[in-house]
């Protein structure tokens, strides 16, 4: 019932959001002609941006150091608390990676706050009460749903878990076996297996960005290992909390002093990841993985910048224009309608602020069409740093983006959720607010000069999943071909 009534208020609202917006838009497109009303063509429209003041979370310090963002939403008699941990998977040690994700995992299932596994599942499925929590390359994260009048108790366990996790051991073995046999099916998906080796040839296969656990680093993980890496890692002075719903500002202060002030600061791991040695990183590498599948899983690309680079603006509307907005980018008209080479085709800029960024064009196609297909990457990608984008492309794309901006912060626990996201990586918490005046500022020289400094048709990895002994023929036009051999999982 809790998540229906959470459904039915996040879609009520997004309506109405949605229904405001539509009439905002559309009522500059009329006019009356003779007392009658004339609805103008659609393609010829023009839009102003759609401006949105989000309501500002109140941010408190505990004295421990614990960050807590509040934001009150009584529409409903439900809170939401999540809290940003600073662990993760970079701290693995090379011969147990996959430590930090499994310390996750029975941090929730195994018990803690002097409760027993099966009593924490049972007490929270009585009130209806959802905790998750998972730790992923760069950090750690929990969550707690609870009905208000369920806070306390629901507080006390989510509390419990985080802070005095019990790792019951055979739920430790549990989550092992769980591991292990995911990384037996992980050769299953030839896109998957594209995916994973392109960040392998673009970082190393032993940087931290692209690093795999393996049966054997599974099966080192002792139950000793989990408890020592929550207890070096995760401390209330590397904690953020946000705190959304039914509640009252000085009554949900008082609750959470009550479970996380006698917390003791501890030193919080600095999130540094080195960056890839330009020599390797200006390298063109081409590589393929012989799979039995029936078409060729692409992925072309290289390392990028970060999201705090100063023309992160200009590079990320070029990849939408180019191959990122789906049925209007280059990429989508060139290979798939104009050519029919592929039904899958696009770009991405994957960014962050703590290592480097990756930027990609992907598709699904035959093999006999492969050689084609990259050919087609290559020539829209030179035009992208050669020419520049058309009025009608820069418009749509700063459109886009401008107008989009409303939905990320479609909800309390959104606005919370940025906020909580903007503080751990160090970044200002209006910067969501400064992108969006570069894109409406931005020209087409802009654009222009990022992608030429940005997008380099002599550095890019080509990594290709295919089967037929003539896929290294076919790619050996664009450099030396090597195969990558999986490892036999199991």
């Amino acid at each position: 019932m809790k998540s229906v009534k959470r459904e039915a208020s996040f879609v009520k609202r997004k309506s109405l959001l949605i229904s405001v917006i539509a009439v905002a838009l559309f009522l500059p497109a009329l006019s009356v002609i003779a007392g009658d009303l004339v609805l103008e063509d659609p393609r010829t429209m023009t839009f102003q941006p759609v401006e949105f003041s989000p309501p500002e979370p109140e941010r408190v310090v505990l004295d421990n150091g614990m960050v807590v963002y509040l934001l009150e939403d009584h529409e409903l008699p439900l809170i939401t608390i999540t809290a940003s941990m600073r662990t993760g998977g970079w701290l693995d040690p090379a011969d147990k990676v996959g430590l930090a994700a499994m310390t996750g995992s029975v941090m929730r299932t195994g018990g803690g706050g002097g409760l027993s596994a099966e009593q924490v599942d049972e007490e929270l499925e009585q009130f209806a009460g959802d905790v998750s929590i998972g730790i992923g390359r760069q950090s750690g994260s929990a969550s707690l749903d609870v009905l208000s009048k369920d806070l306390k108790r629901g507080l006390q366990i989510f509390a419990g878990l985080i802070r005095t996790p019990a790792f019951d051991p055979a739920r430790v073995e549990l989550a092992k076996l769980q591991a292990i046999e995911g990384i037996r099916r992980r050769q299953d998906n030839p896109g998957s297996i594209a995916s994973r080796e392109f960040v392998k040839v673009l970082y190393g296969a032993e940087h931290p960005s692209a690093r795999e656990s393996s049966i054997d680093s599974v099966k080192r993980m002792t139950r000793d290992d989990l408890i020592v890496f929550h207890r070096n890692t995760i401390h209330p002075n590397g904690t953020i909390l946000g705190v959304t719903g039914d509640f009252k500002k000085d009554e949900m202060l008082g609750s959470l002093r009550d479970m996380f002030g006698d917390w003791k600061k501890g030193t919080v791991p600095e999130l540094k990841i080195a960056d890839v040695p330009e020599s390797e990183v200006s390298r063109p590498t081409v590589r393929f993985i012989n799979k039995e599948t029936s078409q060729t899983h692409l992925r072309v690309g290289h390392l990028s910048i970060k999201e705090s680079d100063p023309d992160y603006v200009p590079l990320a509307i070029a990849n939408d224009i180019l191959g990122g907005s789906s049925f209007r980018s280059r990429l989508f008209n060139d290979v798939r309608t104009k050519r029919g080479l592929a039904y899958s085709v696009g770009s991405r800029l994957n960014t962050g602020v703590h290592d480097q960024g990756v930027w990609l064009v992907r598709a699904e196609t035959k093999l006999a069409s492969t050689q084609e297909v990259i050919g087609r990457f290559m020539a829209n990608i030179e035009r992208m740093r050669t020419e520049p984008v058309s009025d009608a492309e820069l418009a749509e794309a700063k459109e886009a983006y401008v107008n989009s901006f409303v939905f990320s912060f479609s909800s309390p626990s959104a606005i919370v959720s940025r906020l909580v996201e903007l503080e751990y990586d160090g970044l200002p918490k209006d910067f969501l607010q400064r992108l969006r005046e570069k894109v409406v500022k931005l020209s087409k020289e802009d654009i222009l000069a990022a992608a030429k400094k940005h997008l380099h048709p002599d550095r890019l990895k080509i990594v290709a999943v295919g089967s037929g002994e003539t896929l290294p023929k076919v790619l050996s036009t664009f450099g030396e071909v090597k195969e990558i051999m999986l490892s036999p999982e199991g």
